[in-house]
């Protein structure tokens, strides 16, 4: 199967955002340590500081769907739980 891109959003709720932030940085050099992670980038937008975006770029699906079930996805759920107003996941394919 070929690489598999993911675009996360991550809008935290109003007063939580340092919260969300800092969780959210926790994940980065764990998850680019993992298996098959070929990038994890984590951006916050300049104009609403509260929106979250992830880009990464995964060796296959089936590789993700390890990452998204280990234990620091779990803990970060948990840290945030009731702090986040959306969060939207998108599985991409590059076309060009």
């Amino acid at each position: 199967m070929s690489k598999l891109t993911i675009i996360a959003n991550i809008h935290a709720k109003p007063g939580q955002i340092e919260l969300v932030k800092a969780e959210l940085l926790k994940l980065v050099p764990i998850t680019r340590a993992e298996k098959g992670c070929i990038n994890y980038d984590l951006h916050q937008d300049n104009e609403d500081p509260a929106h979250f975006t992830f880009h990464e770029n995964w060796e296959s699906r089936e590789i993700w769907q390890e990452h998204m079930n280990a234990p620091h996805l779990a803990a970060y759920m948990k840290a945030t739980d009731g702090a986040v107003n959306q969060f939207i996941l998108a599985e991409m394919s590059q076309i060009g």
